[in-house]
This record gives C-alpha cells, sequence and structure tokens, in this order.
C-alpha cells in the first residue's frame, strides 16, 4: 500500500498511517513499513514505533542509509573534508502541514557554527529558510547546492550559493524530492561529480524481459548510470499438461541428447525432473546441448557438463553443430518453450534424427505490461526499449494498436539482443539500433552504453 509523502497532492496523514499499521498488525499480519533513507532521520519513524510500544505490538528496525548523506555523496559532495568542515548539521526545512510554513529553527546557532548544513524537505520553502540564514549572518557567497532524486537515474543538481540558489531552483521548477546541501564542501562538486560522468546518466532504458530474468541486465545498465525502467512483457508459467514432459523423463535414457535453448527451459526442466522423483543421474548417458553461455551456466550451476554450445548463439547454429556432431537416426530431447520457433526440430529432423519436442513452459503477457502505452505516450518518454528474444517483441507490440507503435517509439532507440529478435522487431515496423555482435546480455549492455556514447560524440549510431 502507498502511503508516500511528496511535499504536495492527496496523501495519507501520519494519523491515517499508524492506523494503518496497527490495524494490520492486530489483524494478525506481519507488516513492512518501508521508508525511504534511515526511519529515525526525519522519517517519523520514531513516532510509529511509539504507537506500536503502547499498542503492544512487538517490533524491529533495520537502519538505512539517510538522503543526507546518499544523495551528497551521489553529488560529488562529501559532507565532511579536512579542508572544509569538520561538523554537519541536519534539519527539517518543514516541519508544519502548511506547505509555507517555515520551521522555528535556532537560525543565529545554523548561521554561525559554520560546517555542513544539510536541510530536509526544504524544496517548498527553499528560499525563505535561505532568507532565515542570510538574516542571521550567514554570508550570501556560501556555496549551496540542491539534489532532486539523488543516486537514482534522474539525479539533478543544482550549484549556486545562498544568495543565488532559490532562483536557480525557481527557473528550473525545482521539486521535492530534493535535499540542499550549504557549505564550503560544495566546492568540491564540479571535480566529484562521478555520477553523472557515467555513460547512461540521464538515460531511461525499458527492460521487457521477464522480470524474474530481468535482474542482471537491469544491474549492467544501472552501473553505467541509467535509469532503468521495468516493463516485462513475458511472464513464464507451466505448459497446458505434463504428460509429454513425463513420457519423455521416464524414458531419459533413451535420448542420446538433450537440447535446452534458454534459462527457462533449464530452469522448468530440471524443476519437472525434481517433481518426479527423478535427478541429474537419470541424464547418465546422455549428452546436452546449449544454445548459448547463459543457458550452459544454468545447466552446470546443477552440476553438469555441457557437451555442445554453438559459437553463434541461435538456433539455426545450434542445428548445424548437432548434424556435424552426427544425429542420424539418433533420438534427440528438446525441450523448451510452447509455440517456439520451428526451424531447429525442422532441420534435426531433415538430417535423420529422431526428436522428441516437449513444453516444459509457455510465456504470457503480464498483467503490469498494460502500463506500456502511458509509459511511451507521456512527457518524460524512455530513450530506449530494449528485447531479449521475439517474444519480448511480439508481447509488447500487441499492447499498442498496429498503426500507432512506429510512431510512439519514432524518436526511442529500439535494442535487439540477435538478429532473431532483431527480424521480429522489424516485421513490427521498429527500426532496430542496436545489436550486439555476441547475443548475450553483457554484450547487449555494452553495445547500449556505446551507442548513447557514439550519440553524445555526434558519431553515427548506425
Amino acid at each position: 500500500m502507498f502511503t508516500g509523502k511528496h511535499g504536495s497532492g492527496v496523501r495519507l496523514s501520519q494519523e491515517e498511517i499508524s492506523r494503518i499499521v496497527l490495524e494490520r498488525a492486530h489483524a494478525g499480519k506481519w507488516v513492512v513499513r518501508l521508508k525511504g533513507g534511515d526511519p529515525f532521520i526525519f522519517g517519523r519513524g520514531g513516532e510509529e514505533a511509539l504507537e506500536c510500544v503502547r499498542a503492544g505490538i512487538p517490533f524491529e528496525v533495520v537502519p538505512g542509509v539517510t538522503s543526507a548523506i546518499a544523495a551528497p555523496a551521489y553529488a560529488g559532495i562529501p559532507l565532511t573534508h579536512r579542508g572544509y568542515a569538520s561538523t554537519v548539521t541536519f534539519v527539517t526545512g518543514h516541519e508544519s502541514d502548511k506547505p509555507d510554513a517555515v520551521p522555528s529553527l535556532p537560525w543565529q546557532a545554523l548561521a554561525r557554527q559554520g560546517g555542513t548544513l544539510v536541510l530536509f524537505m526544504s524544496v517548498l520553502q527553499l528560499a525563505e529558510n535561505l532568507t532565515q540564514l542570510l538574516a542571521a549572518g550567514l554570508s550570501p557567497d556560501t556555496p549551496a547546492a540542491a539534489i532532486r532524486w539523488g543516486t537514482t537515474g534522474r539525479q539533478q543538481v543544482l550549484l549556486g550559493s545562498v544568495a543565488t540558489l532559490p532562483e536557480l531552483a525557481r527557473t528550473t521548477r525545482l521539486r521535492p524530492p530534493a535535499i540542499v546541501v550549504v557549505g564550503d564542501v560544495v566546492r568540491l562538486a564540479p571535480e566529484l561529480r562521478w555520477f553523472e560522468r557515467r555513460p547512461l546518466f540521464g538515460r531511461r532504458v525499458v527492460v521487457t524481459r521477464a522480470r524474474a530474468q530481468a535482474a542482471a541486465f537491469a544491474t549492467l545498465l544501472e552501473v553505467e548510470g541509467a535509469e532503468v525502467v521495468a516493463l516485462p512483457t513475458i511472464e513464464t508459467v507451466p505448459p497446458d499438461g505434463w504428460d509429454a514432459v513425463d513420457a519423455a523423463l521416464a524414458r531419459l535414457r533413451d535420448f542420446a541428447w538433450l537440447v535446452l535453448t534458454s534459462e527457462n527451459g533449464v530452469a522448468a526442466f530440471f524443476g519437472r525432473l525434481r517433481a518426479t522423483g527423478r535427478d541429474v543421474r537419470d541424464l547418465a548417458g546422455v549428452a546436452i546441448a546449449a544454445i548459448g553461455p547463459q543457458t550452459r551456466a544454468a545447466i552446470e550451476a546443477r552440476g553438469l557438463r555441457v557437451a555442445l554450445t554453438p559459437t553463434e548463439y541461435r538456433a539455426e547454429a545450434v542445428a548445424d553443430e548437432l548434424i556435424a556432431a552426427g544425429v542420424a537416426g539418433r533420438r534427440v530431447l528438446l525441450a523448451r518453450a510452447a509455440a517456439a520457433r520451428a526451424i531447429l526440430p525442422q532441420r534435426l529432423a531433415a538430417a535423420g534424427a529422431i526428436v522428441d519436442e516437449v513444453p516444459v513452459y509457455r510465456t504470457v503477457v503480464p498483467a503490469e505490461a498494460a502500463a506500456a502505452p502511458a509509459l511511451f505516450a507521456g512527457d518524460r518518454p524512455p530513450d530506449m526499449v530494449t528485447f531479449t528474444s521475439s517474444s519480448t517483441v511480439t508481447n509488447f507490440a500487441r499492447l499498442f494498436p498496429q498503426t500507432e507503435l512506429p510512431r510512439l517509439l519514432a524518436n526511442v532507440a529500439v535494442g535487439c539482443i540477435g538478429p532473431i529478435t532483431a527480424a521480429t522487431a522489424r516485421d513490427r515496423g521498429l527500426r532496430v539500433d542496436v545489436q550486439p555482435k555476441d547475443y548475450t546480455i553483457p554484450a547487449f549492455a555494452a553495445a547500449i552504453v556505446d551507442y548513447f556514447a557514439a550519440r553524445a560524440s555526434g558519431a553515427p549510431t548506425r
């Protein structure tokens, strides 16, 4: 349940939030009160903890990293430095429920003490707060910074002084959430702004991969500074029935080869193997082929050796190398998604193999994918949408009117992990801007970095 506060708009009062927490706890529920930053640093965590104590509800507190530390660090502002500041003071720039109310703080003491001053929740009262510091004797030339959406790909940093920062905030229409840092340490920001120098900083990249598999890809992009938007367009679910799979598992030793073409297929196959009371010993004498290094790694993680991985990670290459290994007259078990491309079993059968193709999973469109049209039609559309399989393209395209998709993505770059996925995207009227040489997630992430670096430099990107 969302109970966030953001400086304006409809929101729950603190009393309502506490009431909901207590009601859920009294009903026997485990309640996680998830807050940004540290719950006891201007997070009302102390108030809510007291409510629990008085209601006889046990609780525990998990400390967090307050935005007063995290945001300046990502903006290149060390709160302390031997040459600039030996003290740090955290204060709130907003105490009252009235949006224009200035808090009653010891402004004279804050202006005199030196060091670094960090103001929470001060954006809506920025001019008033800094005016109080000026009136208390703080030099108008004292460096000051406002940091919005710190530590994220949306981070925005305004650098100025106590005298100039309010006007900078007004002209850039700075809105919460943001914190303000006042003090000489702000002078270091131009040299230390490490995060904003990352190659994908400020870029919004949509990942359409299944949520269960998206984390590794998202991490690679986020490390380079991207703001990753998770929009899974596929979800793996069990096949319509297990009869064909179970029949194959019952005679595993009849097969010369087991072919697995995705991490999902690996997980589903071995999950069913275990569910039917079997284990990897039943694969004794069966050679295993994997379509690529990630599929191979998933198999090897189960203690098995992979006999064949093609140099080109696509079904055609798997077929070529299996045929070269000699499959004529031999039985091949192909465990993969329902409704997958027919090229692999067709090529193997044409070479004389006896192919048993069994669907170990199928893909559906998750309900959360319905957010796609609004995402691309909004006032801040993504810079790139990425596809890691033909299924992600097909399901994504289904979310839009057929004639609208090319128009909505006219100014959005499209990245595809390999040629098959790219061909599916082009069939849907999309222009493909990025396709890595190697069809792997690390290579895909690196190609995205190269693409945006070329765009930033003005070099040709296609």
